[in-house]
């Protein structure tokens, strides 16, 4: 009896040392994954324009979604918030004669 015990606890303990090797196993490829699907292989530079009277992000998002590659097929809203994100703007408005950058392909 005492035998059995023993062996099941091995057992265990081996099953247990597959399931963390295969766990951390998994981890890594998909750290690897991610890392590899992050990097764009089209280079990326930005155009300058200058906010006129009544340009909103959302005419200027609206533009680019027709006219610019980059952002093709993208939605209007995530458009904005890219572009609030590489101007550091914290809010929707702009005024007239800021700079807006804007990435392109």
């Amino acid at each position: 009896m005492k035998k059995q015990v023993k062996n099941n606890k091995s057992i265990l303990r081996r099953n247990i040392k597959n399931i963390i090797i295969i766990a951390l196993f998994i981890i890594v490829l998909n750290a690897i994954f991610s890392i590899r699907n992050s990097y764009s292989k089209v280079e990326i530079s930005y155009k300058s324009e200058y906010a006129s009277q009544g340009d909103t992000l959302w005419s200027i998002a609206e533009r680019e979604s027709k006219n610019n590659k980059y952002y093709q097929d993208k939605d209007i809203r995530y458009i904005i918030y890219d572009l609030k994100q590489i101007n550091n703007i914290n809010n929707s408005s702009l005024k007239e004669g800021q700079e807006i950058k804007i990435p392109k392909i």
